[in-house]
């Protein structure tokens, strides 16, 4: 679904795809999940990183772990980051649903089509799940 709003806000998964070149997630050895983030550009992590999209609270609480857990690493020679966090069940255990991590990415796919993004006079982030 795509909204926008008289102020050029855009809602809908093009969020993911103007504003990202990649983003994956991956087992960090059996018992940590890494996403990966890599941005188009300087100017769009840093818009990204400073309206506090991807915070250690927003991170654990899309993915129910403790945000004291969650680890994120901001690699500005390459426009990227990376955030990783113990998994739920360690990979291969009874009741892992994804041994190798690489599905989790979708949870924050959605997260940031939900996003209200908007590109006159700069680019302008709202999360409206955060209030």
């Amino acid at each position: 679904m795509r909204w926008e709003g008289r102020d050029g806000a855009v809602t809908d998964l093009g969020n993911a795809t103007r504003h990202f070149t990649l983003i994956r997630s991956k087992d960090a050895g059996p018992f940590m999940l890494t996403l990966d983030l890599f941005f188009v550009d300087a100017p769009t992590r840093e818009a990204f990183v400073s309206a506090g999209v991807f915070t250690a609270d927003r991170i654990g609480e899309l993915y129910g772990v403790d945000p004291a857990q969650v680890q994120i690493f901001e690699l500005a020679d390459i426009d990227a980051l990376k955030i990783s966090f113990p998994r739920p069940v360690p990979s291969g255990e009874f009741g892992d649903t994804d041994i190798t991590g690489g599905q989790q990415y979708a949870v924050l796919v959605d997260m940031i089509a939900g996003l209200e993004i908007s590109d006159i006079g700069g680019l302008s982030i709202r999360d409206p799940g955060r209030g």
